[in-house]
């Protein structure tokens, strides 16, 4: 071991232009450091990372939570709750006119004979309304319908806006120009007409009463998807065809072309996953929008036929004895509150977590 020393001393010292490294500058890393390595070169997929870096987002994970929730809640309670949205009170197989408008958790006079007697009666949560029908099953209902609306609405738009704005922003030139001017002709229709017209023409067209189906969500609901595929899925398209207009120049898109690659799988991996942030936020502020127009509709009577509720339906019909019974108007018109707070808090955290450009 001396000797070894002793050579060690002795070697001549390096040169400062010499390419030797002097092992006495490094240092062992420690358990900690080595942990941490680990963690940066531990490889994820892009949804993976995205759902991490969403997870970290409060307002977002409690939006998700707020709408799992009513999803939940307007599948379960139907099957809780003995009354149907359309279902008269009645006790013992007498109609009950003592029902009509009750306040929240009161009861008629024949249910509290009943009651007396010993039977047992669910509680009205909400109340009843003027038929006498209870009013919390008809707001499950009611959100049921108008969410149903807004997920439908959103998978249109989605589905025709992307396909479009894509062709439209990667061809460019001529192609670009006719479907942007089409685009141009359907964004200057107006909506609430269209869904008018649509809706007279289809209940001369159409035998509603012959197709159960169409019997219960009426021809104005038709003619308002109808309106949803024609016209909504403009602004999209526009937004998706500007996000591919600037990608589609980027080296890894050339490179793509140079090695032969297909255009319809250049646009679907690479150039679809930058725009995501972008589809992603249109899409989940686009079901809100869908959820006002019905409600707008069946504010006006021109949306859900009755006795189908939908939350327009159910204020429209609050509106009438707002100074009598306020509280029937407050649920539906807290529920379309909380619906729109969500989806808007869940699209800005799906953007701010998929979205390439803020990757930190």
């Amino acid at each position: 071991m001396d000797n070894m020393n002793k050579d060690i001393n002795s070697m001549p010292k390096k040169s400062l232009f010499s390419m030797q490294i002097d092992l006495k500058k490094f240092e062992k890393a420690t358990d900690e450091e080595k942990k941490q390595q680990d963690v940066m070169s531990e490889s994820v997929s892009f949804f993976k990372d995205g759902m991490r870096k969403l997870s970290r987002n409060p307002l977002a994970m409690g939006s998700l939570v707020v709408l799992i929730l009513i999803i939940a809640a307007i599948f379960i309670v139907p099957h809780v709750v003995p009354y149907s949205y359309s279902q008269i009170i009645t006790v013992n197989g007498k109609r009950d006119k003592s029902a009509a408008n009750m306040a929240p958790f009161e009861y008629s006079d024949l249910e509290q004979e009943y009651m007396a007697e010993g039977g047992k009666v669910f509680p009205h949560i909400m109340g009843t309304d003027e038929m006498g029908r209870d009013y919390f099953v008809r707001v499950v209902y009611g959100t049921r319908v108008s969410l149903s609306v807004g997920f439908f609405a959103a998978m249109i738009v989605l589905i025709i806006g992307v396909l479009y704005g894509s062709i439209s922003g990667y061809f460019g030139g001529k192609v670009d120009l006719v479907m942007m001017r089409i685009v141009d002709i359907i964004y200057s229709l107006p909506d609430m007409l269209m869904v008018v017209l649509l809706s007279v023409v289809l209940r001369e067209i159409l035998n509603v009463d012959s197709i159960p189906m169409l019997q219960k969500i009426g021809t104005n609901m038709i003619s308002l998807f109808i309106v949803f595929g024609l016209l909504y899925w403009t602004g999209m398209a526009r937004l998706v065809r500007g996000q591919i207009l600037t990608i589609k120049q980027n080296e890894y898109v050339l490179a793509a072309k140079v090695s032969g690659a297909k255009s319809g799988r250049i646009i679907r991996k690479h150039i679809l996953p930058n725009c995501v942030s972008v589809i992603i936020i249109s899409a989940a502020l686009q079901i809100p929008s869908a959820i006002f127009t019905e409600s707008f509709l069946s504010f006006i009577g021109m949306g859900v036929q009755a006795p189908m509720p939908s939350l327009g339906s159910l204020a429209n019909a609050a509106r009438a004895g707002i100074s009598v019974y306020p509280y029937k108007l407050v649920f539906p018109a807290v529920m379309i509150c909380l619906i729109t707070l969500a989806f808007n808090l869940l699209g800005d955290g799906l953007r701010d977590a998929f979205d390439p450009k803020l990757r930190r």
